[in-house]
Formats: structure tokens, sequence, C-alpha cells
């Protein structure tokens, strides 16, 4: 497991939790708006965190924290991802996962398991569009949404844990159609987030912009006929 970054303690990616981030490196999107541009590419310039050392960490701060978030790149990508989980939740810890959900097996196999407490799945645009945002604009082939479909299905008839749906939404790459759609294909989810975006020294490429407060706020009042507990995160 290639762990390129960790957040110590984070009031954030755990809601309702205080809790460790495990940046694991690698993604299979090239997402040009993603602020994590070293983590993905696995940066040479970023020195992999020895697994006994985090945790040790989080064995020393157990009173501190009452969760860890695996976030990424694209966690999923590695099979011994189970055994990883497997060692957070012997110190018993709660563990979220982050995931793009381009590996339904994997999440399946968490979910049985009992290995997963939460679950944030990126839903990265609507159908159409989704080749382009995912960073594969480029490519001749066709962009299967067949895993990424049944991650959804996946979650929105799972009843073990809570979740939630998440787009980032980038003033060049969405608009109200592009919402719409989305919360037409997760209708009736426990939670959508719509994020801002927020530009970065870490961005994978230049020259996106965030919606206004009010263009995000009449896209969620939209996406609320499908999904009704529709949020604005990270304004």
């Amino acid at each position: 497991m290639l762990i390129l970054g960790l957040n110590k303690t984070t009031l954030l990616d755990y809601p309702g939790h205080v809790a460790a981030a495990l940046f694991i490196g690698g993604c299979n999107f090239r997402c040009p708006y993603c602020h994590n541009r070293d983590i993905v590419l696995q940066s040479k310039s970023l020195t992999p965190f020895a697994e006994e050392d985090v945790f040790a960490l989080l064995h020393k701060r157990r009173k501190i924290l009452s969760g860890v978030c695996i976030t990424g790149g694209e966690p999923t990508l590695y099979t011994d991802l189970p055994d990883l989980i497997k060692r957070i939740k012997e110190l018993g810890y709660l563990v979220k996962l982050d995931t793009n959900g381009t590996n339904p097996q994997m999440l399946q196999n968490l979910l049985q398991a009992r290995l997963i407490d939460y679950c944030a799945m990126d839903i990265k645009n609507a159908p159409d569009k989704y080749k382009i945002t995912a960073g594969f604009e480029e490519s001749r082939a066709k962009f299967d949404l067949t895993a990424i479909d049944e991650s959804v299905q996946i979650l929105t008839h799972q009843l073990l844990i809570p979740y939630e749906f998440r787009t980032t939404v980038v003033k060049e790459l969405h608009d109200e159609t592009d919402l719409a759609a989305i919360s037409r294909w997760i209708a009736g989810a426990d939670a959508y987030f719509l994020q801002s975006y927020t530009e970065s020294a870490g961005v994978l490429c230049d020259g996106f912009h965030a919606h206004s407060e009010e263009t995000l706020q009449s896209y969620a009042a939209a996406c609320r006929q499908f999904v009704p507990n529709t949020a604005l995160r990270g304004l």
C-alpha cells in the first residue's frame, strides 16, 4: 500500500468524527481539476510513509481520534486495501472510504466484510460528460460507465452503512443540466454534496474556476427534486 500523504487530524473528512486521513498514491483517473496532483501522479518528490510508522501514530492517537479516512488517489486500486483496513479497525477506529467507484467488486467485498463504516463516492459529471471530466478527452474509445453505475447501485441498495455521493462543481465543466442529470442518476440517495471548486497549488491543470454561491444554491435546489438531502460543501 502506497501511503503518500497523512493528515494527523481532520474535522472535515469524516462527518461527525475527529479523524486521521491517509492519502493513497495513484489513480486511474486524471480529472484536470484534481488538487492532489502529486499523490495521483505518484510524484517522486513525495516520500512514502512506512506502514509501521502510520500504525504507531494511530495507536498513539486512539484517545484523540475516532475515525480514519482512506482517500487518494484511488484506494480501491490496491488488492491489499482490506488488509490495511483490518489493521486499522483492530485499533478500534471507524473507517471511511473515498472512492471514484471504478472497482465495484472491491466496494462490495468491503461492505460484506463490514470493513468500512462510511463511504463517499465521487460522481464526476453527467454520463455524457464523464469522459472529459475524468481526464480522457483525448482517448478515442468510448468511456464505459458500467463499473461506476454498478457502484452507485451497490451503495443505493445496501443498508449496512451511511454513504454520500459528491461532485466537485467546476464552472468550465458543470452546468445546471449536468447536475440535474446526476441527481436523476442517483435519485433517492442518502446524501448528495455539491463541492465548490477551489484553486490550489496542487491542481492537475490550471484555468478552472468556481461558480458563484448563488449559482450553486440554485443547482442544489434543482437536485433536491431527486435527492432531497442535497447540500453545498466548501463555500
